[in-house]
């Protein structure tokens, strides 16, 4: 068996259908799936078994224990050369597999990966969240997609390595968040040849709103502190690019505010007081207000950047409209995971729930 596919599954079953169904279209035939359902409520045990007949499919049921334990219980038990790691909500074009095969055989390496596109008949929202995840312009660039990296480091919704590799490191560490992105450091650090396949991506769904996706993107930002604290060094600048965003605009709101306090005293003054008096008041509203123009400006300009690169990338005002706020959540929600964790672990030294003093993970 050449590739064993493994999808941590939790209560996603829809998901996992339509993955499997672009699964039984490949061109290339030589793999199997494991399929590893972690404790969900609503199981996909159904959807597998309609898939039996036209895949090679193995489904398993195990306790909750997170993506990184489900995928290591897969590896466990798959045969293959290189095993797949798939998120459960991806899609693969037809010649997913085929791009993978062709890649290796040009380029013999120890771990591969590729990136993520966003599917026509993903919904408005889906594709402005894809937008901001994948943007230059919200640090989203540093997922993988760019040949240019210095190094690749390949993400657990794509991502490949050969068996022994996987052997060798003992599969994902058990923590609570970014356990991808750490299993990528130890690859790299292992001495592991890392590589982008750019023609093996795939379709990512996103998070349908943008509370959901303000909470993924916050873990996110904790777990690049505590990536910090594990991998000495791997932080680099763009990693607090988020943090900075968020400090300026939490200035910036700042600025205004007192902007607004001025114009409302200026406007006061101006209606109460006598003549001399309604000069200064007029000065102190005008001063309030460009104030007021010299905070919002920075946003604004920000927020118009955004909007047309997204219509032209997407084709759709709606989506580049709603790519604005998909791009402040991105930033935002990341800088704020990543100050907070930053205030926790560094500078009041707390170890948090369930951290493990001894590895820096999470139990």
């Amino acid at each position: 068996m050449k590739y064993s596919i493994i999808v941590p599954v939790f209560n996603r079953p829809q998901e996992v259908a339509e993955l499997l169904m672009s699964l039984s279209k490949q061109t290339f035939r030589d793999f199997d799936v494991h399929i590893v359902e972690d404790g969900s409520e609503i199981a996909c045990r159904e959807v597998c078994d309609h898939y039996a007949n036209r895949l090679d499919i193995h489904y398993y049921v195990k306790e909750n224990g997170g993506p990184g334990a489900a995928r290591n219980y897969g590896a466990e038990r798959a045969q293959g050369d290189y095993f797949i790691v798939l998120d459960s909500d991806v899609v693969l074009p037809p010649t997913y597999l085929a791009a993978i095969e062709n890649a290796l055989s040009d380029t013999n390496c120890d771990a591969f990966g590729g990136p993520d596109r966003a599917h026509p008949d993903f919904t408005p929202v889906q594709k402005a969240i894809s937008y901001s995840m994948t943007s230059f312009f919200t640090t989203g660039g540093i997922r993988g997609g760019k040949q240019k990296l210095d190094k690749f480091y390949p993400r657990s919704f794509n991502m490949g390595v050969s068996r022994t590799m996987w052997q060798q490191l003992g599969g994902f560490r058990k923590m609570r968040f970014g356990e991808d992105i750490d299993f990528s450091y130890r690859l790299c650090e292992a001495g592991a040849r890392c590589r982008l396949f750019p023609d093996a991506w795939v379709w990512h769904k996103r998070r349908t709103d943008f509370r959901k996706f303000f909470r993924q993107v916050r873990n996110s930002g904790t777990a690049r502190i505590n990536l910090q604290l594990l991998h000495p060094g791997s932080m680099k600048f763009v990693h607090k690019l988020p943090a900075l965003f968020t400090l300026g605009c939490v200035l910036l709101a700042t600025l205004f505010l007192f902007g607004l306090i001025f114009a409302i005293l200026g406007l006061i003054g101006t209606y109460v007081g006598n003549s001399s008096g309604c000069n200064m008041s007029l000065v102190l509203s005008i001063f309030g207000g460009m104030i007021m123009a010299a905070s919002l400006l920075p946003l604004l300009l920000f927020a118009l950047l955004i909007l047309i690169d997204s219509s032209i990338r997407n084709r759709s005002l709606h989506v580049g409209l709603l790519s604005i706020p998909a791009s402040f959540i991105q930033l935002t929600g990341y800088g704020c995971g990543f100050l907070s964790a930053f205030w926790k672990r560094m500078v009041l030294k707390r170890k948090g729930e369930g951290f493990d003093s001894n590895q820096l993970l999470y139990k």
